[in-house]
């Protein structure tokens, strides 16, 4: 199996480190990339302003609470973008709340998943996501 891109849009660099831990713990040929706010997500995902040569992810996992622009705006524009429409992505945060959830399946998140609380809870998570939207592909 070729290497599978993850992109994670996650401002908060300690929850970075925990679902990188999570996926090393896999041991899944995953190559983990990360942009910090919502802009940087775009310029990612379009290859501008210094990400001429990022890869394609096959999956992001998108926080909500995002600094510049916030995840919905980003998922919006993911959406509304030709190129980008068919990457699957699922809205990963924080954020319990029903409405948010709502909001985010009918902008065209593939799931919405508030962060499980321990690693272990993680581990599976992110196990479940990649065998279905990375491994499975």
């Amino acid at each position: 199996m070729s290497e599978r891109v993850l992109l994670s849009v996650e401002d908060s660099d300690s929850e970075y480190y925990i679902i990188g831990l999570a996926l090393k713990e896999l041991g899944l040929p995953i190559r983990f990339c990360r942009v910090m706010d919502g802009e940087q997500a775009l310029w990612f995902l379009e290859k501008t302003n210094g990400y001429e040569n990022a890869p394609r992810p096959n999956l992001i996992l998108l926080n909500l609470n995002l600094p510049k622009k916030d995840g919905f705006q980003v998922l919006g524009e993911i959406r509304s973008s030709e190129a980008l429409r068919s990457i699957p992505t699922i809205i990963f945060t924080t954020s319990r709340d029903k409405s948010s959830k709502t909001k985010a399946l009918a902008l065209g998140a593939e799931d919405y998943i508030s962060k499980p609380e321990t690693l272990r809870d993680l581990v599976e998570t992110l196990r479940t996501v990649c065998s279905q939207f990375l491994i499975g592909q």
